[in-house]
């Protein structure tokens, strides 16, 4: 069964953020993810959105979703990510 990966994201250094965004497609599809979205504008019909962006990816299962975002080459880029913005993650499945 698929498990996804939503992550609310608050973007406080876009630069940084970018180098973060250059590193992470790699290490997703390394663990066979896949983006279903990738920081689209997202349209509220309901409640409240308070981020920058959205992102959600797809994984076989849950666990290669915790294998990947344990992975030493995730680490790498998630460092990045939480110099240069914060977030909200979430796994699912």
């Amino acid at each position: 069964m698929s498990a996804f990966v939503l992550v609310e994201v608050t973007i406080q250094d876009a630069s940084l953020y970018e180098e973060y965004k250059k590193l992470t497609p790699a290490s997703v599809e390394a663990y066979g993810g896949k983006f279903v979205i990738r920081g689209n504008p997202v349209q509220v019909m309901e409640g409240v959105w308070n981020y920058d962006r959205l992102v959600l990816l797809e994984f076989p299962n849950k666990e290669i979703a915790l294998e990947w975002y344990n992975s030493e080459e995730y680490q790498i880029a998630r460092k990045i990510r939480e110099k240069a913005s914060s977030a909200n993650f979430f796994i699912v499945g």
